[in-house]
């Protein structure tokens, strides 16, 4: 256990986080890029590195992101981590898709440099997130020994609920996105929807910060960048679907408590790594507790439709087809591990 008034004590901590450009079921490729990317982090002197949400594979619907479904508690992308963590003396953590018990999980792996690993199931998918695995119910908080982590992924920092389970019990914050925009291959719609892309890019470039000053503590974000295409599916039922051409927005970025970015990597400058020291410590929130309820920016209302109808389309493609899909390539990648 941790003392609690020597976890509340302000400390320096060199941190890092990556941002990569990765391709939709190339996980050989991906956990390479991972590796030399999180490699030159620490050769440059981080004792934490932050690795984007699916950092095996990006996620859209008509592609082969289920192909990069791994077993759970023993897998190369696991492996990767333990190794960065044991060579550097230091901590890293990203999420990946796992298979567990029969269903699918947005897993986050916080690995220290002793081995251990501490994991957090992302709470609920985000729009067609939802045809690739299901939401977990853990707190996303861990005790090392010598940090109180909060671990969260992409919209779960926009939510309420989040911030209520980690306020007042977090020295920091490490955190992954996989963030895309609206799509640029529909010319009509795209004029049309050019307001809610600036506001959807505002809100991904403000996560990590609101986040920051609601929990104060310092937050550590991950993102992908590049493009990403497949398919956009319209109905729960049958596979009427449009193809969906895009970008990932925001920024891999370091966050102070108080919400000064202390390193920032745009999306649109592709693949690298942000590095700064972290004061570690909680201090008093810069940002009143709670927001309207639910989601803690205000979101225009073509994105709360837009998220209601690709979380039940996903949820059922889930059930249809992802998970039956996830398993079977969880099987073939333990094959002879």
């Amino acid at each position: 256990m941790v003392d609690d008034n020597a976890a509340s004590v302000s400390r320096t901590l060199a941190a890092a986080a990556v941002q990569i450009e990765a391709a939709p079921g190339r996980i050989d490729d991906n956990l390479a890029q991972v590796e030399r990317l999180a490699r030159d982090a620490f050769a440059a002197g981080a004792r934490l590195v932050a690795l984007p949400e699916f950092f095996t594979t990006p996620l859209i619907t008509g592609g082969p992101a289920s192909r990069a479904v791994l077993p759970a508690g023993s897998n190369r992308a696991l492996d990767l981590l333990r190794r960065l963590a044991r060579e550097s003396g230091g901590q890293i953590g990203g999420s990946f898709l796992v298979a567990d018990n029969g269903q699918i999980y947005n897993r986050y792996h916080y690995v220290t440099a002793d081995g251990r690993v501490f994991i957090h199931d992302k709470d609920l998918p985000t729009m067609w997130e939802n045809a690739f695995y299901t939401g977990g119910s853990d707190d996303g908080v861990f005790d090392t020994g010598r940090h109180r982590v909060g671990a969260a992924v992409c919209w779960e920092l926009i939510r309420e609920q989040t911030v209520a389970r980690m306020r007042g019990r977090v020295d920091f914050a490490i955190t992954g996105t996989h963030w895309w925009d609206t799509p640029d291959n529909w010319p009509l719609v795209r004029t049309a929807l050019a307001p809610l892309s600036r506001r959807n890019r505002a809100l991904s470039n403000n996560a990590p910060v609101e986040f920051a000053t609601r929990l104060g503590v310092p937050v550590i974000q991950a993102s992908h960048s590049g493009r990403l295409r497949g398919d956009f599916h319209l109905l729960a039922t049958g596979h009427l679907s449009l193809p969906y051409a895009t970008r990932f927005v925001g920024a891999t970025q370091i966050v102070a408590a108080d919400g000064r970015v202390l390193a920032r990597r745009d999306t649109g400058e592709g693949a690298g790594w942000v590095a700064a020291d972290i004061e570690i410590g909680r201090a008093e929130p810069a940002a009143a507790t709670a927001g309207n309820g639910y989601w803690v920016p205000r979101l225009p209302l073509l994105h709360r439709l837009y998220w209601h109808h690709q979380n039940r389309v996903g949820r059922g493609l889930y059930q249809r087809v992802g998970r039956a899909a996830g398993l079977r390539a969880a099987r073939n990648h333990g094959v002879g591990s």
